[in-house]
């Protein structure tokens, strides 16, 4: 998936203690394409080095067990649909949407789309394709950058509703829901939204992350379908 860490001029750090507001110059952050992560999933045979984010918060947080349906937005190339289909087995499914194409995979439990996970035409299939509600979404989408720290951090703030939008339409009650964030001026208000759908809402950043992007994770489990909040 695209980073944050491209082109993007200016920033807020983030610390998984508190959040700080002091600018960043990305320009001159460390950045390996080629670290010890990618080397890993070369050898190891996933798609991303991405996947070593799930398989760690999979480890802390349990987020998704065996026999679940789970859905996969901005799953290309499908490092996270690998790790999932490994946990939830045979007798689940996991379903993988991204705007790029996803090379389709043998196991019969991983299902790729190509489409914009806001069609609701999207949504439909997915639903379809599941059979039921989801027990749990993933997120890992990010945008592409204009290089406008205001720009991105508004593109950021689109694709984080968007992404709550979708799990309020496939999860089960009680599902769970896991999605990249990057910390922009509505991380609070944000958070705050979250809170209106989920019993628990926590931000957590797995050490596969790349050393200096600005990106976390919100995990939120405990969905309510009779929520008030709107998205």
């Amino acid at each position: 998936m695209p980073s944050l860490l491209g082109r993007l001029g200016f920033f807020f750090a983030l610390e998984l203690d508190r959040i700080t507001c002091t600018p960043i110059n990305f320009f001159k952050m460390s950045y390996n394409p080629h670290d010890r992560y990618y080397k890993k999933a070369k050898q190891d045979g996933y798609r991303s080095r991405a996947a070593y984010k799930l398989i760690e918060l999979q480890q802390r947080y349990h987020l998704v067990h065996q026999g679940d349906n789970v859905v996969d937005l901005g799953a290309a190339p499908g490092g996270w649909l690998q790790v999932a289909a490994k946990i939830i087995g045979q007798n689940g499914k996991v379903i993988g949407v991204d705007l790029q194409p996803i090379k389709a995979f043998d196991e019969r439990h991983i299902i790729v789309i190509e489409g914009d996970i806001t069609s609701a035409e999207i949504q439909r299939k997915i639903k379809q394709l599941i059979g039921g509600p989801a027990d749990c979404v993933l997120s890992d989408v990010a945008p592409k950058l204009s290089g406008i720290r205001d720009a991105d951090m508004a593109r950021c703030s689109a694709l984080n509703h968007a992404a709550l939008r979708v799990a309020v339409e496939l999860l089960r009650p009680g599902g769970a829901l896991l999605m990249k964030s990057f910390i922009s001026n509505d991380l609070h208000s944000f958070t705050a939204e979250l809170k209106e759908y989920f019993s628990t809402v926590q931000r957590t950043k797995p050490e596969a992350t790349r050393q200096g992007s600005s990106e976390f994770y919100f995990y939120a489990k405990g969905f309510s379908a009779n929520a008030n909040g709107r998205t």
